[in-house]
């Protein structure tokens, strides 16, 4: 191999390694983008699930006093809400400790 065939095979491979440089910018430049994307929607994504979290506990919480006025009101209308006697006619209205029990753990 002579000097100018050896200038030449450098010269080709020097241009090839430009091309690779500018293809490895281009692909660094979009790798960046999509890290700070993902950055961004991790972001945003913990933020909703912290407001679903917070709305699932406020509905809970609903759900539970609803549940208990529906209790309360079953107890109150003369029905035993206890496990034993659940659903029977309270007799003169009176109190039952196992539906006391029951409402105090509401």
């Amino acid at each position: 191999m002579d000097k100018k065939e050896l200038f030449d095979a450098f010269d080709g491979f020097s241009q090839n390694l430009v091309k690779h440089l500018a293809a490895i910018e281009t692909m660094k430049k979009h790798v960046q983008s999509l890290i700070e994307e993902n950055t961004a929607l991790r972001l945003e994504n913990d933020k909703l699930r912290k407001r679903l979290t917070q709305l699932e506990e406020k509905e809970a919480s609903q759900t539970a006093k609803h549940s208990t006025k529906y209790i309360e009101g079953i107890y109150q209308d003369g029905f035993h809400i206890c496990n034993d006697y659940y659903g029977q006619r309270r007799e003169n209205d009176e109190e039952c400790m196992f539906c006391m029990e029951v409402l105090d753990r509401e």
